[in-house]
């Protein structure tokens, strides 16, 4: 736990002012991080250390970018709490939402992050967020030494395909009303969290749509 505990005492540098509250809730969102990765592999607590040490804490305010495109991708993060959208703007534009992400998700343009390319998409938060972000090189890092975590990783990002699949597929074959209803079905939190204008871009319909539907 030293390397652990070297985290949270320079976030007491960074922020002294109400430390112990501040530390403990520290100490709880990287405890959810762990129990978040031991869902697919275990890890000691020396796994645990080194893994802890590769990631950085950010906080992000409402409407405030994680990624803008045009701009190189550092990081890869997860979320402890918000929202976010992720987002691209065409020549007239008109701006398509390709995913909502909350709390437990991983979200990125992962094409630029992981080419070391500019970003093609935006991503910005809807609700106040806290992140825990990793390194390109710290991930692969990780992956080299710990393949646990290379199974970590292999595994999100299979689920990540699967979800990208799905979403196109709804596009392509689904009507909106069953597009929604789905969405209800299996995300309803999310339903009371994004503005309609959003949530209508996102399903692919009109407001007025929306609205219908909702009742």
């Amino acid at each position: 736990m030293k390397k652990l505990k070297f985290i949270l005492r320079l976030f007491h540098y960074i922020w002294p002012v109400n430390f112990t509250i501040a530390s403990r809730t520290m100490e709880e969102y990287y405890s959810l991080l762990r129990k978040h990765i031991e869902e697919v592999n275990p890890l000691t607590d020396l796994e645990w250390e080194t893994v802890a040490a590769c990631f950085v804490y950010k906080k992000l305010r409402k409407h405030q970018f994680l990624v803008q495109k045009d701009e190189l991708v550092h990081y890869k993060a997860w979320i402890i709490k918000g929202l976010s959208k992720t987002y691209a703007i065409d020549s007239e534009g008109k701006e398509h939402i390709l995913q909502f992400a909350m709390e437990q998700y991983w979200t990125s343009d992962f094409k630029a992050y992981q080419n070391k390319t500019p970003a093609t998409m935006f991503i910005d938060c809807i609700e106040d967020s806290e992140f825990f972000c990793i390194r390109h090189e710290d991930r692969e890092k990780l992956c080299h030494e710990i393949p646990e975590m290379a199974n970590f990783f292999r595994v999100k990002s299979h689920y990540g395909y699967i979800a990208l699949e799905q979403r196109i597929m709804s596009l392509l074959t689904e009507t909106a009303e069953t597009r929604y209803n789905n969405l209800v079905k299996k995300f309803p939190l999310l339903i009371q969290r994004v503005p309609k204008k959003l949530l209508a871009s996102y399903l692919g319909m009109t407001r007025e749509t929306l609205s219908r539907l909702i009742g």
